[in-house]
Order: C-alpha cells, then structure tokens, then sequence
C-alpha cells in the first residue's frame, strides 16, 4: 500500500501526478498545512522536518517512509521502471533538472511568495532579490525548453514533474508566463495530460470547502 501525506502544495502535487502517470493505486490523507496540522506530533513522527509531502510505503520488503518530494520521485520512478531513463545522458539531464529546481527555482519561488504574501512586515529588499531571481530562473527554463519538448529531452520524466508544481502554483510568487513563451507551451502540454488533471484534482479536493 503507498500512502500519501500532503495538501494542496506545489510540492505535494508532484507525487500524486507521479503516481498517476504511473499507474500506481495510493490513499491520499490531508494535512493541512495552513492549520498547522504538519507540526502536529503524528505527522511529525513520519516527517521531523514537518513538512509535506511525505510517502508511506507498505509494500516494500519493510515499511519505507520517505519525504522530500523529489527524493519520492526517484524512489517511485525506480520502483516503477518508468520516467526516469535507467543511464546515459538522458538520466544525467533528468537529475540536472531536479537539482536545479532544488537549488535555484523552488526556493525563489518559494521565498518570492513568502516575503510579497505572508512575511509580517514588509521587506522591500527581501522581495526585489526573491522576485529577480524567481524571473531569473523562469528565463533559465525557458532557454532550456527553448531546444527540448519536455525539460530533460523528448521524453516526459520526473523532471517535468518536479517543476510543475511551483508553476502550476505561480501566482503565489507573483510570476506568469508573459516573458516565457517556451514554458507557456510546456506548461500546456503537461497540464492536459489527463494523469495530471487527475491528479490536481485529488489534491484541489484536500482543501476545506467553504
């Protein structure tokens, strides 16, 4: 049995999208993120850094509970054989994307967000460095996807996964795609493949309905 713990996070769609694209039957709980349930003792004993998402895997030879999203990815793609190429260049790009979105993209996104919506006070030098480098790292996959269908070559992977989710949640950093005509397109593609449609709304349904 896999389990998924997450809410509707640009992190946490990224597993359930996998395990679509996969093919992979998986119950999906709720934490919600913005009642603080993540800090909650239960949760925290499956993810001491108290974030989501965090997978739960039963199936295995023993229990596997493993977080970080993109640690999840490659754990569900080498379990499953699928979008990720087992060697080569092809396999080398994948990670290179992977990493780029954990060292450059998703923390810009992230921190532009945080310091234009959420910080207590303003922090004008805060949000022009964050907001630069979140259009800085836009333009960067833009370039990339300029030459390639999908962001690691021709082939959907896991790296397109691991980027998609801070641009499906976009707005958050204040970022669209008016100067990004090649990630435009991309996005596109991805969003309507059905996995994905099914995927967002599984996790579109953990929100609280008003």
């Amino acid at each position: 049995m896999l389990d998924v713990y997450a809410f509707a996070t640009p992190n946490s769609i990224k597993v359930p999208i996998a395990l679509e694209e996969l093919g992979l039957d998986y119950a999906l709980h709720s934490v919600n993120v913005r009642q603080g349930e993540q800090k909650a003792p239960a949760f925290v004993a499956l993810n001491p850094n108290a974030k989501v998402p965090v997978l739960v895997d039963t199936d295995s030879d023993e229990r596997l509970v493993l977080t970080e999203s993109a640690a999840i990815l490659i754990y569900l793609a080498e379990k499953s054989g699928k979008l990720l190429p087992a060697s080569g260049p092809e396999r080398a790009r994948v990670f290179e994307q992977l990493f780029f979105h954990a060292s450059g993209l998703g923390p810009a996104f992230g921190q532009a967000g945080f310091f234009q919506r959420q910080a207590s006070e303003p922090q004008p030098l805060a949000i022009q460095r964050f907001t630069a480098e979140a259009a800085r790292t836009l333009a960067v996959l833009d370039g990339v996807l300029g030459t390639r269908r999908f962001v690691a070559g021709d082939a959907f992977s896991i790296a397109d996964i691991v980027h998609f989710g801070w641009l499906w949640r976009r707005a958050f950093a204040g970022v669209d795609f008016a100067q990004s005509p090649h990630v435009a397109r991309w996005y596109a593609e991805v969003e309507a493949r059905s996995a994905v449609q099914r995927a967002i709304a599984r996790v579109n349904a953990l929100l609280p309905q008003a």
